[in-house]
């Protein structure tokens, strides 16, 4: 069992800049990939960025290209998504999430996914 703890959301005005962490409760030599998703409030759970954990390889969904960057620290178990030129638009709870069955592709579905963290509100004021 992996347990993710999401940090570093809250309240920022338009334009602005967050960074979330996640951080892993163990380290795995079965870790393939991890992600970020978001839920806006009325909407479903959609797919934002994700890092290969073994090339570092990275994409992002094409509304956040540009503006939000996926990095990773192997060490510290830890994923990160540093979001500038924040909009209101991206307010919404924010979910990492990792994937410990083997593959090497990009992986943008929920279902593809193993465990997931408990969510962490990111709210963009106009």
């Amino acid at each position: 069992q992996v347990q993710l703890v999401e940090s570093g959301g809250g309240l920022v005005q338009a334009g602005g800049s967050l960074r979330l962490s996640c951080a892993a409760s163990r380290r795995t030599f079965s870790r393939y990939s991890m992600a970020w998703f978001r839920q806006g409030p009325g909407k479903e759970r959609e797919f934002v960025a994700t890092i290969n954990w073994s090339s570092g390889s990275t994409f992002n969904t094409d509304s956040v290209k540009g503006r939000f960057t996926i990095s990773k620290d192997s060490a510290k178990n830890t994923v990160y998504l540093q979001m500038n030129s924040l909009k209101p638009e991206d307010t919404a709870i924010y979910y990492c999430a990792t994937r410990e069955r083997p593959g090497w592709g990009i992986y943008r579905n929920s279902d593809e996914y193993d465990y997931w963290g408990q969510g962490i509100q990111v709210t963009v004021s106009s």
